[in-house]
Order: C-alpha cells, then structure tokens, then sequence
C-alpha cells in the first residue's frame, strides 16, 4: 500500500523502515531533512511538504512528540485536513492526549476524512526486533485499510474498538503504569545502594521471579548500571505523558496520587539537567534525594 510517514524521530524511523522492509510504497516528510537520509538511501521518497505526504495514497501516519506537534501537523496550512483526500486515513501512532485526539476525529469526519488512534508500546529497539504493541480505535473501514501497516510494524495488535479516543486512553493509561514503576524502581535502587547492597544483585532478585517482564528487565538494568544516556524515551517526553495521564484522570474525576509523585520525580530529574536523558532518570533523581552520588 502507499501511505506517508510525518515525523521521523528515532521511533518514527524505526517503524517506517519496518513499513519499507514489508515491501510497502512510503513517503517521508520531517521538519529535519537530516532525519530522513537512512530511510531515502533504503529506497524511501523524500517529499517537501506534509500536504506532499498525504496525497501520496490517502494514508498518513504520524509520529509526533506532542499533541501542538499533531495539531500543527492536521489543522495548519497545507495540513492533513486540507490536503488528504476524502476518505483519506490519518494514522496518529504518538502519545497524545484524549481530549485532542476526540477533538481532531471530529474534525476530520467533517470533512470526510477518518482518523485512526493507533498509539505503540515498547521502545525503539522493540521496534526493529518486531515485538512492538499496536493499540487500535478508529472507525471500522480506516482501521482495516490500514491494518497490513500494524501487522508490519508490530508483533500484536490490540482492539480498542470504534472510539478513537479510548486507543489514546490505554496508551496514557499505560505509560502512568510504567512510569510509576520505574519510580518505584528507583526508590528501591536506592533503599538498597544507602544499605551497603550491590544493585546488580538487587537487579537479579528483582527480574529473575514476580518481576519478569520487559518493564522491569529494561528499566532495572538502565538503574543498576546508572546508563541513563541510552535513551529511547526522554525524561522530557516522559514529563509530557505524566502530564497527559494527570489531565486524563482530571476529565473523568479519577484521582492519580502515584501520578502526581512520579511527575515531580520528572520535574526535578528535569531541573538538574537531565531532560534529554532515558526517564529512567527518575531513578538518579531519587537517588539524589537519598544522598547517593
């Protein structure tokens, strides 16, 4: 199939190549040429514009780090509302708020146009190894048009159903999950560190029986060996999410008090210089407060 890819971070590469390898017929467009170099050397189209990236085939799949991203991106001039075709399907694969994806379903059902809410999980590496997670909501027809682009990107995907903004919901949801877990990682790091343990030990107990999953594995392994610049999502993105899952609970009167602790985590993680670095910070951040270098 032919579809355009919008935003090319480490993330957005990673799926597009997964997309091109699977024999599909894709178009790039980032705000950095720079970023589209690996992709067009592949045998990727480079195109000048995103309204360029739409008419293409009708089928756009964005990836942007925010939600003014996303609605710079459909709603500015020469933007996926302007330029995709009728019956053209906006695929949103970024983290974004509820309200703004429901906001921006809306508007492009009103111009015949439909929008599909298909957030991942997993990290970049997760991506080129083909265990990558697909939440899907969107009406029925857009999300079976597009579903070979999931099945090339993902290992599984996961119906949310017809409510653009319940795909959305799940990804937040899940990256308050995550998020808190990593805090509470680092709170336990440290507890262990301050008493005399070895980390890489407390690692090992941690992951080998109850917490033998991949957020623990990759996460407690970044904070044992403190590889905090192995990055694949920053602790700014995560300041983002945490405020995404704060505003979520707000809407519907659902109180997230690990939220509100693993945001402050984030804001001072952020205040010490370590915005760019893996979330995972939020381990040194805890660190810090314990007295610990």
């Amino acid at each position: 199939m032919k579809v355009g890819f919008v935003g090319l971070g480490r993330m957005g590469q990673a799926m597009a190549r997964r997309v091109l390898d699977a024999g599909h017929d894709i178009v790039l467009y980032n705000r950095t040429p720079e970023k589209t170099a690996e992709l067009a050397a592949a045998g990727a189209a480079v195109v000048g514009s995103v309204a360029q990236a739409a008419q293409h085939g009708g089928v756009v799949v964005t990836m942007l780090a925010n939600d003014d991203a996303l609605r710079a991106v459909a709603q500015g001039p020469g933007g996926l509302l302007a330029a995709l075709p009728a019956g053209g399907v906006h695929v949103v694969m970024g983290t974004h708020g509820v309200a703004t994806v429901q906001a921006l379903a809306k508007a492009h059902a009103a111009v015949g146009q439909a929008l599909v809410c298909a957030p991942v999980l997993g990290r970049p590496e997760a991506v080129t190894a083909g265990k990558l997670g697909v939440i899907v909501a969107g009406p029925a027809e857009a999300t079976a048009r597009v579903a070979p682009l999931f099945e090339a990107i993902g290992r599984r995907t996961f119906d949310a159903g017809l409510e653009p903004g319940a795909a959305a919901a799940v990804k937040v949801a899940n990256n308050l999950l995550l998020g808190c877990a990593i805090e509470a990682l680092g709170e336990a790091f440290a507890l262990t560190r301050k008493s005399g343990a070895d980390p890489q030990l407390f690692y090992e107990v941690v992951t080998d029986g109850l917490f033998a999953s991949p957020a623990y594995t990759v996460y407690a392994r970044i904070i044992a060996e403190q590889s905090y610049d192995t990055v694949g999502i920053s602790t700014l993105l995560g300041l983002k999410d945490a405020n995404l899952a704060l505003a979520a609970g707000e809407a519907v009167g659902v109180p997230l008090p690990s939220g509100g602790v693993w945001r402050d985590r984030l804001i001072g993680a952020i205040a010490h210089g370590d915005g760019e670095r893996d979330w995972a910070s939020v381990a040194m951040e805890q660190a810090r407060a314990s007295g610990l270098a």
